[in-house]
């Protein structure tokens, strides 16, 4: 018999990312998902066989993807330039997904078994990379010396942090949505993003010692 289509699958998993940020993992309904698709439910069952490996075959690959950029970014360049890179690939991947990712991380707090299991998994991958980029500046003198955990909250927070609030702010209603959409025109564009990437190296840079002697003073 022949394999029924691939698209089918990837009509499931753009139906989950719609899905995912209004129900989470455990509110994910099978059924919704087929009728979103457009498919039929026996092709959920052929392609995932249970919401379980659905749920983690969605984050994953919405993971890997963002993972392989970040990686590409990592690689080129000196290490300033490359750190500036990889905050940007995880800027734009926040402003993609900052619904879901909200949603996740909700999930996990409340003590969701699949999204718990997924941070754990892959949240010490990309913040590795970073670490890794930051200690790098740091023996480079390009940035200051600061413990890297402290820099690393620093960028995350520059970086992703006014997304997250821009997805709020439009998803619940907390704001007018002429404002809610200007504030995330403003500050969810490419260009914004890497404008706070370059705010971020500018406050992580090394500072002169002779200014350094002079605010000691």
């Amino acid at each position: 018999m022949a394999r029924p289509s691939r698209n089918v699958d990837v009509l499931l998993l753009k139906a989950g990312r719609e899905l995912f940020p209004q129900t989470g993992a455990a509110g994910l309904s099978v059924r919704k998902l087929a009728e979103r698709a457009g498919v039929n439910l026996g092709m959920f069952h052929y392609h995932f066989g249970t919401k379980d490996e659905f749920v983690r075959r969605l984050l994953q690959q919405l993971y890997d993807d963002m993972f392989a950029n970040l990686e590409l970014a990592a690689s080129g360049g000196p290490g300033v330039d490359a750190l500036r890179a990889a905050l940007c690939v995880l800027g734009r991947f926040a402003r993609d997904h900052a619904s879901l990712l909200r949603r996740l991380l909700i999930d996990a707090l409340a003590g969701e078994p699949q999204a718990a299991a997924f941070l754990r998994a892959n949240v010490h991958r990309h913040l590795g990379v970073i670490r890794r980029l930051i200690e790098d500046g740091q023996r480079e003198g390009l940035l200051r010396k600061t413990a890297p955990a402290q820099a690393l909250a620093f960028v995350a927070g520059s970086i992703a942090a006014p997304l997250f609030v821009a997805a709020s702010l439009r998803d619940r209603a907390l704001a007018k949505p002429g404002v809610a959409g200007r504030f995330a025109k403003e500050i969810a564009s490419d260009a914004a993003i890497a404008e706070r990437a370059d705010f971020a190296l500018a406050g992580l840079a090394a500072t002169p010692a002779r200014a350094a002697g002079r605010r000691n003073r």
